[in-house]
């Protein structure tokens, strides 16, 4: 019989409930027990305790995540921190002190200098800690690496993530902290490219990473250009493009600013053939020969099974969790570098922007005229849209040397003066 894995979670509400159903889930088939968890509301989700039967499960509810750790600790294996963005790095240092793993969302943080302090309070924990990048143990994503890694289809010539996710207004509503640059003085970041679609974009570095299966692309120069439809403070469209230390050159273009169905592709081109990989869809091979493999992608309970995945690792029956804190430095820097490269927001022209309205949902959204087209260049011929009718200058070349730039850029950003 394998251990029990005993777990505290920090939270309630928000996606910190979707971590409160896995558990349960888990804990019924024997891997896991709630030992704790903690909100400063916790009557406000009386309700769902009830439902995930808090007490007859013995699980104890705190107001506080440093007066659930003082209580608890010696109780857990693992604590789970599902929170906002900011508020990562403080809770995780006070995990860690204590010597307990964590399992983080995504992102664990989008400040390059933050990230390595966390990687430092890491060593105190008697295991590292997991970073939830979703689907990087997708079965089928292991063994199509497998198979780049071993040179079945040639030598890796470029790759490219496209994805439109639409969010209504509400969505930039739904906190405090969505669609900020800061909350106080603490860089949060929220945008499509840094939070929403993270998996996506820390996949596409995944697919080019070497020469172990678990590695990630190491970034030598970005540009970047940042735009908004919406009225926030950060940007909900991202056209990136990113050299790596090997020489390969990937491509990024995703946005919020749409309506309709979403939609999702990450592609990696090499000598002999172009795979097109959609989460939750299809892997497609097309060979330079005609040939095409095509076949569905297997169900995937993204939550449980990165949590089993993690067990694992705590159990010692498998060698490193699936993404590390250290793992995450390319994803990070990218990101920042987006913003160094990119110097400013630049709104999207108001003539190519218009309102949707879903009757069904009841929700409203904003739709650019031309984004499908700008995406599609893009992505294709590397034709920037502040080139083509959004009349914004370029973003300028950087590297990771010019990453002490940030904190100074994103305050200009923030204070709507474009950084000189």
């Amino acid at each position: 019989m394998k251990p029990v894995i005993r777990i505290g979670i920090v939270g309630l509400g928000g996606f910190a409930a979707s971590h409160h159903q896995a558990i349960a889930r888990l804990e019924e088939r024997g891997h896991a027990r709630l030992v704790c968890t903690c909100d400063p509301d916790p009557d406000r989700y009386a309700g769902e305790q009830a439902n995930l039967r808090f007490a007859a499960r013995g699980v104890q509810v705190f107001r506080d995540y440093r007066a659930m750790l003082d209580a608890c600790h010696r109780q857990l294996d693992l604590v789970v921190i599902p929170t906002p963005i900011q508020l990562h790095a403080d809770m995780h240092a006070e995990a860690t002190a204590l010597g307990l793993p964590t399992y983080l969302e995504k992102p664990p943080t989008l400040d390059y200098a933050e990230l390595e302090r966390m990687i430092q309070a890491d060593a105190r924990a008697s295991h590292a800690s997991h970073v939830g990048f979703n689907f990087i143990i997708e079965k089928r994503r292991l063994a199509l690496k497998e198979r780049l890694l071993g040179g079945e289809f040639g030598a890796v010539r470029g790759a490219t993530l496209g994805a439109l996710w639409p969010r209504p207004a509400s969505y930039f509503a739904r906190n405090d902290w969505a669609g900020r640059l800061f909350v106080g003085e603490h860089p949060v970041l929220d945008s499509c490219f840094g939070n929403a679609m993270a998996h996506f974009v820390h996949n596409l570095l995944f697919w080019m990473g070497g020469p172990e299966l678990f590695s990630w692309a190491q970034i030598a120069a970005v540009r970047a250009e940042l735009y908004r439809a919406h009225a926030i403070e950060g940007a909900d469209t991202f056209f990136v493009e990113a050299d790596t230390a090997s020489g390969v050159t990937l491509r990024f273009a995703v946005s919020h600013a749409c309506a309709g169905p979403s939609s999702h592709c990450e592609i990696v081109l090499c000598d002999k053939a172009a795979l097109r990989y959609t989460v939750g869809g299809s892997l497609e091979i097309r060979w330079n020969d005609g040939r095409i493999e095509k076949s569905l992608l297997e169900p995937f309970d993204a939550l449980q099974e990165n949590h089993l995945e993690y067990f694992r690792y705590l159990r010692g029956e498998s060698p490193r969790p699936a993404t590390t804190l250290a793992d995450c430095r390319p994803f990070v820097a990218l990101n920042d570098l987006a913003y160094i490269s990119s110097g400013r927001i630049a709104p999207i022209p108001a003539s190519q922007v218009s309102g949707v309205r879903d009757e069904k949902e009841q929700k409203d959204y904003l739709q650019v005229t031309s984004m499908q087209a700008m995406h599609e260049n893009f992505l294709s011929r590397g034709v920037w849209p502040g080139s083509s009718g959004w009349d914004k200058e370029p973003g300028e070349v950087v590297t990771l040397a010019d990453l002490p730039r940030f904190h100074g850029i994103i305050r200009a950003i923030a204070g709507g003066q474009p950084d000189t």
